[in-house]
């Protein structure tokens, strides 16, 4: 097996960890172990198959933060092809018919979507420059976007939806020219949504889930959410002075009474 470069074992009910044998496959380029039920980490390994570009492992039980060694892989970090070894594969993609040639013709991609991955995007994920897709979607990841994944300039597709992101998108997001599928629903993420380039292009369920989120493209327009949020600022502000004002306005009221009580007592008295 050891001039296996496509290995593909998707919903076969497979379970514990990814498999330490998979990684005696050094002419491997092609891994798709979607849908079956793996659990633990990415192991270190992963980055020693040096012409693995296409990996998907989505819809399992995966755990652990997204490791240093995925981000290692040479295939990813380039726009370098693997070995021109040629034969037929035929492929399914959204309702069409293809056949590759040969596997290096095949898209570039990173599929972790809908495992149990924790902790921040690594920032180093930027270095992945030969990516075409990127998605991370349904898990657990918390942290910023980085603002490194504005240096994969060959992305055609990312989602990052269904995770626990937070801040700002980053508007340099807009200068992936070749992105054509962008979803980043259902985070906590806030401010302003890039209104130019591609992000004018995509639709509002890109961006649905996050409330934060303001711009022409959702029902949160930028305008009125600040003039709502500065509107009741003002009235906190104006409420927190009344409360002051009339605190204060009850003490010297008080004090008033007891004195004029005490002067009236000694001048009757």
């Amino acid at each position: 097996f050891k001039n296996l470069q496509v290995l593909y074992i998707n919903h076969c009910s497979l379970s514990g960890k990814i498999p330490d044998w998979l990684s005696k496959l050094p002419n491997l380029g092609m891994l798709f172990l979607q849908g079956n039920k793996l659990t633990g980490p990415i192991p270190e390994w992963i980055s020693s198959l040096n012409f693995l570009f296409s990996l998907d492992i989505s819809n399992n039980s995966l755990t652990g933060e997204i490791p240093s060694a995925l981000i290692e892989m040479p295939m990813l970090e380039s726009d370098n092809t693997a070995p021109k070894v040629f034969f037929e594969l035929p492929v399914w993609n959204k309702n069409q018919f293809l056949q590759y040639l040969k596997p290096s013709a095949f898209p570039k991609e990173l599929n972790l979507a809908m495992n149990n991955f924790t902790g921040m995007i690594p920032a180093a994920i930027g270095r992945l420059q030969g990516l075409f897709s990127l998605n991370l979607s349904s898990n657990r990841l918390s942290g910023e976007i980085p603002e490194q994944i504005c240096n994969l300039t060959n992305l055609q597709m990312l989602d990052l939806s269904g995770n626990h992101l937070t801040g700002k998108i980053p508007a340099a997001l807009s200068n992936l020219h070749f992105l054509s599928r962008f979803n980043i629903s259902n985070n906590d993420l806030e401010g302003t949504i890039p209104n130019v380039g591609q992000f004018s292009t995509f639709p509002d369920s890109s961006f649905g889930g996050n409330q934060k989120l303001c711009g022409p493209m959702v029902a949160n327009h930028c305008g009125s959410a600040e003039a709502s949020s500065v509107s009741i600022d003002h009235i906190k502000q104006i409420g927190s002075e009344a409360i002051i004002f009339m605190t204060a306005f009850g003490v010297f009221f008080v004090v008033g009474v007891l004195y004029d009580q005490k002067v009236l007592s000694r001048h009757f008295g």
